[in-house]
């Protein structure tokens, strides 16, 4: 006994004998009322200090697993003891007959445990997350503790559902900034935009039960589509966005819940909608009243021509669009904050289904957000950030265009290029061979709502190196040639 304890990491050392004490009584290992030995004893036993070992029975102790008899010693507590260790009581349930159709379609349709697994040096071409070599460390430490030393007390208790005040406002004068109307309107804090997103289908009342959006599109938005039900109905791209004429055919034909688009830098195409088009889309929208779920996906990362104002700021004093919006591809996506903007009575019952959902979202790494927000970095960020970006998505299309025997290239800015083949090609069969050669990307098809797409693939470069950039490309351009003869 007391053979087999070992010191890892840099744990404190009494915690780690406190936990390996507990452990064993918890188990059966100590049987109740067993005399422990001696601190001096246990000390040697385990070579650690004699403090450390008072520290760890005087923890266990406070915590029920121990009691001491003065002048005795300490002994080991009598606890209810785990089922699992009573053979008796074994029972192995059988969990996948009794799920859900909503978890067995979420296990479906997760790529992630689908996808090609990357081994150690493969080129990966499939995150559009933010380079975390461009985060500025220093200043998020700065912001967290200036915003500690204000109200850190207050930060680590419960918050409120709708979200941090402060943000809020912040929020509020940053979508205003970009030419948005928000008289009549509210915002709510989510945890990202998936929460978000989330949140909407839960609140909308399923009529019609159809969706209209772009095809292809965001491919999180269409399995959260699915897991409610929708029917989706997608609408091919144009080079200025979502076709107007088939639109309009498609709202002739039958009624729609609503509309969920990606205006600017579109996931995966990276095609930005033109105002012309954006103008004529409120308009048809608002003609047959359907309201538009807005995501409002990498806005921030412009890298030339004037400022496009979002559908919800075209939209002027009506209340017809929902955005969900999010720093995550720019700012830093582990903090998980995104928000949605919408007519004041929808946010009022999107508050409470947050609130029965979540409770809240963190309140500090909200205030952490605004605080740093409130300091003056983000500018500074997007302009370093725009910069090496920028720079990085032209190499890449240099390299596309170098190497790739592909039809077309399309992304106007964000973190990725959409690259399209001849029809009847296919990149699922072009992925198989170039992640055997080290090169990964995410396959076009996973994006299209119909089941189409097989021509096409999204290359995300935000986070590879130039030279594996260039090497990638070539490796995918050398493979491409070979498959087609």
């Amino acid at each position: 006994m007391f053979n087999d304890f070992k010191l890892i990491g840099d744990r404190p050392v009494y915690i780690q004998v406190k936990d390996y004490l507990q452990k064993m009584i918890a188990q059966g290992g100590l049987l109740a009322d067993q005399k422990l030995p001696s601190t001096r004893e246990l000390s040697e036993l385990l070579h650690v200090s004699r403090n450390t070992v008072i520290a760890a029975y005087t923890s266990l102790e406070d915590e029920g697993f121990v009691y001491t008899i003065r002048g005795k010693g300490s002994f080991a507590a009598a606890i209810i003891p785990a089922l699992c260790n009573e053979p008796s009581h074994d029972l192995k349930l059988d969990w996948k007959q009794r799920l859900s159709g909503t978890a067995q379609l979420a296990e479906e349709l997760d790529l992630m445990k689908r996808g090609i697994r990357a081994a150690k040096g493969t080129i990966s071409f499939t995150s559009i997350a933010p380079d975390e070599k461009l985060f500025d460390l220093d200043q998020v430490k700065r912001a967290f503790l200036d915003r500690m030393s204000i109200e850190g007390d207050v930060l680590l208790n419960y918050g409120y559902a709708k979200g941090y005040k402060p943000l809020i406002e912040y929020l509020l004068q940053y979508m205003e900034n970009k030419g948005v109307n928000v008289s009549g309107k509210d915002l709510l804090i989510t945890n990202g935009f998936t929460e978000g997103f989330e949140l909407v289908l839960s609140a909308l009342q399923k009529r019609n039960g159809r969706v209209l959006c772009e095809n292809p599109t965001h491919n999180t938005a269409i399995k959260n589509l699915k897991l409610h039900g929708y029917d989706i109905t997608g609408i091919e791209m144009e080079s200025d966005g979502i076709c107007l004429e088939k639109v309009e055919q498609a709202l002739q034909k039958q009624s729609y819940d609503f509309a969920f688009l990606i205006p600017s830098y579109h996931n995966p195409t990276g095609i930005v909608m033109s105002p012309e088009k954006r103008v004529k889309l409120i308009e048809l929208m608002a003609g047959y009243q359907v309201p538009i779920v807005e995501d409002g996906f990498n806005e921030e990362l412009r890298y030339s021509g004037a400022h496009v104002a979002p559908l919800i700021a075209t939209a002027g004093g009506s209340n017809n669009v929902v955005y969900i919006g999010s720093f995550s591809k720019v700012l830093f996506p582990g903090i998980r904050v995104g928000w949605i903007l919408a007519d004041r009575e929808l946010i009022y019952y999107l508050e409470s289904i947050k609130r029965a959902r979540s409770i809240h979202t963190s309140t500090l790494d909200q205030s952490l957000l605004y605080q740093y927000l409130l300091n003056g970095n983000l500018d500074k960020y997007l302009k370093k950030a725009r910069a090496e970006y920028k720079r990085k998505y032209e190499w890449t299309k240099q390299c596309i265009e170098e190497h790739l025997p592909c039809k077309r290239i399309s992304g106007d800015g964000g973190l990725h290029v959409f690259v399209e083949f001849e029809q009847g090609f296919e990149t699922r069969e072009l992925l198989k061979i170039c992640s055997e050669r080290g090169v990964i990307f995410t396959p076009g098809d996973n994006f299209y709502t119909d089941g189409t797409g097989q021509h096409t693939m999204r290359l995300g470069f935000s986070r590879v190196a130039d030279e594996d950039i260039s090497r990638g490309i070539r490796i995918i351009g050398e493979t491409a040639a070979q498959l087609m003869g």
